[in-house]
C-alpha cells in the first residue's frame, strides 16, 4: 500500500489583489471545456491554460506558474497519479485538485493521488447526479475546493488583515477533566494524510473507542477505513448501523450518513442517520459530537483536524460545556485551517498542536 503523504505548504496565497491562477488538465476536450467554464464563474479564479495529458501539463506548470492544477485521473501516457507525484516533487507549492468518479476504481485512484501529494478532490458531474456532483453544483464545488487553499475566511473584497493566532483556552474555574472514555475526531480537507499520521502513532491497546467524521462520499470512506486499518495498530472500519462500540476500535462515519452514538458508556452502539446535512455536510462532525456528549458526558477528548469550513465548532462548544477536552491542529501543519481555526478562534481549544504532536498528547490524556 502506498503510504499517505502530507502536502502542507507554507505561504500558499497569491499576492493581494491577484486572482488564483489555475491550469486545467484532462485528456477529454469536453471535460476541459466544462472545467474551464466552471472555474470562470468565479471572479477570484483565472484559468491560465489547459493540457490534454500529464506530460504537457508538467511543461505548462513550469512555464505558466499556476497556483493550482485540476487533474483528471485517467489519462494516456502519464496518468493523473503519476502527474500529481511529479508536480508535487518539482513544484511543491502548487495545489492539486483531482477530478474523481464515485466508483471503486475512481475512489481508489483518488486516495492513491492524495497519498502521492494531491491536496483535495471533487467528483465529476453526471447528467443524473448519480456518479458525481449534479452539473449545476459542480462549478461552485470546484471553485470552493480551489479557493480554500488561498483565501482567508473574509468577506469578498475585504482588506482586513489576518487575525493573530488564537491562544489556547484557559479553564481557571474548572477541575481537571475526568479520565476520558471516548476520542472523537473531525476532519475534512487533508484528512487522509492527517489520519495516516495520527492513527498509526496511537498505542496498541488504546483504552477507548475512536469516532471519526471525515468529509467524504460513499465508497471513499470504506476504502479509507481499509487503508488506515492496514497501517494502524488499532482496528479501523467504516461504521455500520447497530455496531457495538468497543475500546481500541476506530469507527469512520460512512459517506452520506451522520454517525451518532447511542446508549451508555460501555454498552454504546452506532446509529447511522440520514438527517439533513449540517454545515453543508453529511456526514458532519457536529451531530457526532453532540451524540457522544449525550453518552459520555465530559469524559471525551475531541480533536479537530485540518479541513475547510466550521464543522465541529458548535459540537466542540457543546462538549466543552460538559467538561470535555478540545484539541485543535495548528495552522502550519494543516492543509486548510478552517475547521481547527474556527475552534481555536472561538476560544474552545485547550491546546493547539502540531499534527505530529497530537498522538503523544492523546496517549498522555488516555493513560
Amino acid at each position: 500500500m502506498t503510504s499517505f503523504a502530507s502536502s502542507v505548504l507554507s505561504e500558499p496565497r497569491p499576492a493581494a489583489g491577484r486572482r488564483i491562477r489555475v491550469l486545467v488538465v484532462d485528456d477529454s476536450a469536453v471535460a476541459r471545456r466544462l472545467v474551464r467554464q466552471a472555474l470562470e464563474t468565479s471572479s477570484r479564479i483565472e484559468v491560465v491554460g489547459s493540457a490534454a495529458n500529464g506530460r504537457i501539463a508538467l511543461r505548462m506548470v513550469a512555464d505558466r506558474q499556476p497556483d493550482a492544477v485540476t487533474l483528471d485521473i485517467e489519462m494516456p501516457d502519464l496518468n493523473g497519479l503519476e502527474t500529481a507525484r511529479e508536480i508535487r516533487r518539482a513544484h511543491p507549492k502548487v495545489r492539486i485538485v483531482m477530478l474523481s468518479t464515485l466508483a471503486v476504481p475512481g475512489a481508489t485512484a483518488t486516495l492513491d493521488a492524495l497519498a502521492a501529494g494531491a491536496d483535495d478532490y471533487v467528483l465529476k458531474p453526471s447528467s443524473a447526479g448519480l456518479n458525481g456532483a449534479a452539473p449545476e453544483d459542480f462549478a461552485g464545488q470546484l471553485a470552493a475546493k480551489i479557493s480554500q487553499f488561498f483565501l482567508p475566511p473574509l468577506a469578498e473584497g475585504s482588506g482586513a488583515p489576518p487575525k493573530a493566532v488564537p491562544r489556547p483556552a484557559s479553564r481557571p474555574d474548572r477541575a481537571p477533566c475526568v479520565k476520558p472514555l471516548a476520542l472523537a475526531i473531525a476532519v475534512s480537507t487533508g484528512g487522509p494524510a492527517a489520519l495516516a499520521e495520527l492513527l498509526p502513532n496511537l498505542p496498541a491497546g488504546f483504552p477507548a473507542p475512536v469516532f471519526i467524521t471525515q468529509h467524504m462520499p460513499p465508497m471513499f470512506t470504506r476504502l479509507l477505513g481499509e487503508r488506515l486499518d492496514s497501517i494502524s495498530p488499532l482496528r479501523v472500519q467504516e461504521a455500520a448501523d447497530g455496531m457495538t462500540v468497543k475500546p481500541g476500535e476506530v469507527y469512520i462515519a460512512p459517506g452520506n450518513y451522520h454517525m451518532l452514538v447511542q446508549g451508555r458508556a460501555g454498552t454504546a452502539r452506532i446509529r447511522l442517520d440520514q438527517g439533513p446535512p449540517e454545515n453543508s455536510c453529511r456526514p458532519a462532525a457536529d451531530p457526532m459530537f453532540r451524540s457522544i456528549g449525550q453518552v459520555y458526558g465530559g469524559a471525551v477528548v475531541a480533536v479537530i483536524l485540518t479541513g475547510m469550513g466550521q464543522d465541529g465548532m458548535r459540537g466542540a462548544a457543546a462538549l466543552r460545556q460538559l467538561g470535555a477536552r478540545i484539541l485543535a491542529q495548528d495552522e502550519p501543519t494543516s492543509v486548510v485551517w478552517g475547521m481547527p481555526g474556527a475552534v481555536a478562534g472561538a476560544g474552545l481549544a485547550d491546546k493547539i498542536l502540531r499534527l505530529q504532536d497530537i498522538p503523544a498528547e492523546l496517549a498522555r490524556q488516555f493513560s
